[in-house]
């Protein structure tokens, strides 16, 4: 692992896919269920790849590929490695929502002081993970390190891959029920980063508005948590939303250009770290200010008189209900709604549907359209199509209403495609 790291050291790029091979790269030869990256390994070479990572000897056709037990391992131990070279502290994140626009702003906020480096979009996983550690420069400072799992143990084992200083859960919500089984499993799985962090006395931050988190670290004494009533904690209020928004901190105003109640506590995560990593709050006020969603999470467009919120890049029954709940409490004339299907619930998915269904028709936006199979399947007298092709073929022939649009779905429902129709 040392000569690798040492052979990094002169090549600091990986790559994992041919296609986007850089000059002087080092080329990690991946498998998937559809692929074999030892077959692709020559051709990074060719490429300009200075080395290849291999773990089949029948491809090692030349000395600049190297052979290893299990390329991805040593993708894994190689970034520790690394990760454990540097001088940089590692801040880990996760939670069921909210964990990319809350790795955004803590990012937006601790550079304001810090060298720091991000996970890049949502790069989370196995994969993905140890792949940000690797992006730790010389001169880094803070590495903020964005955590998913859809089952139990995941956490856990990126937890020993990137070893963590400090860390944060979002909260705990209804995502991934299939993997977790149950909101049971899903606060087992998510409290993983806890339980790391707990056993080897490194520093939490917390929601301490978050009845189980707080419960959970009721004990635990490295630790900072921010509440809206609890002076135990840092106090921030939620000033409310218009159509953005806006919160209090120490006597000093904030307006964001977040929408949804949802982005309080992302936003007062990064002002607590910001706080004790002792950004000055003049600083911490103009990163959160001038921050923008990206990536279809909680935009707000405009487009051909409709305002439109595009919260597109994901959904889960938590998340829906605040995003509808959210869209119920906007200014508008009309009120519009596009939602589609939310996907790994496993067999709770008939139910949570027909509870978003419900609460949808209770919150009487002017106009609703429910896609997909799920939606399709449930009991109510709201409009329902089956895909977005029908989505695409009813509105074509019969055009929206201007005013105010809702759009969210699952990633696999791509439903940004819905702002062509307008």
């Amino acid at each position: 692992m040392k000569e690798l790291h040492a052979l990094f050291l002169e090549h600091p790029t990986i790559s994992t896919d041919t296609r986007k091979i850089t000059e002087n790269c080092l080329f990690f030869a991946l498998k998937g269920p559809n692929f074999n990256g030892n077959a692709f390994a020559q051709e990074a070479l060719n490429k300009g790849a200075a080395y290849a990572i291999i773990d089949q000897e029948e491809f090692k056709t030349s000395d600049r590929l190297l052979l290893v037990d299990d390329v991805l391992a040593t993708l894994q131990q190689l970034s520790t490695y690394h990760r454990n070279h540097s001088k940089a502290k590692v801040i880990s994140l996760t939670g069921s929502n909210g964990k990319t626009t809350t790795k955004e702003l803590i990012n937006a906020v601790i550079s304001k002081k810090y060298k720091t480096i991000a996970t890049k979009g949502n790069l989370n996983n196995h994969i993905g993970v140890p792949l940000t550690l690797l992006s730790i420069k010389e001169d880094t400072e803070m590495a903020i390190v964005e955590m998913g799992a859809n089952h139990k143990k995941e956490i856990e084992s990126l937890c020993s891959i990137a070893q963590p200083d400090f860390g944060y859960i979002t909260n705990f919500g209804k995502a991934h029920l299939e993997g977790f089984g149950s909101i049971e499993g899903v606060i087992q799985g998510k409290s993983e980063l806890y339980d790391y962090l707990k056993a080897n006395d490194k520093y939490i931050f917390l929601n301490a508005d978050d009845d189980v988190q707080k419960e959970k670290l009721s004990t635990y004494t490295k630790k900072m948590g921010f509440s809206t009533s609890d002076h135990q904690y840092y106090n921030i209020k939620f000033s409310g939303v218009h159509p953005y928004v806006s919160l209090e901190v120490e006597g000093t105003q904030i307006h964001t250009q977040l929408v949804g109640k949802y982005n309080f506590p992302n936003c007062c995560a990064a002002i607590l770290m910001g706080k004790y990593f002792n950004v000055p709050l003049e600083d911490i006020k103009s990163a959160i200010e001038v921050y923008q969603p990206q990536n279809n999470r909680s935009q707000i467009l405009s487009k051909n008189g409709f305002d439109i919120v595009l919260d597109a890049y994901n959904a889960n029954p938590t998340s829906m209900k605040a995003a509808l709940e959210n869209f119920s409490l906007m200014k508008s004339k009309r009120k519009t709604l596009i939602i589609g299907d939310m996907f790994e619930l496993g067999n709770t998915a008939a139910e949570e549907h027909q509870a978003i269904a419900d609460f949808a028709k209770e919150l009487d936006f002017d106009d609703a359209y429910l896609v997909g199979e799920n939606f399709y399947g449930t009991n109510t007298t709201l409009k329902k199509l089956k895909s977005f092709d029908e989505l695409k073929e009813h509105l074509l022939k019969n055009p929206l209403e201007k005013g105010a649009l809702l759009i969210k779905g699952s990633r696999g429902m791509a439903l940004e495609r819905a702002l062509d129709l307008l």
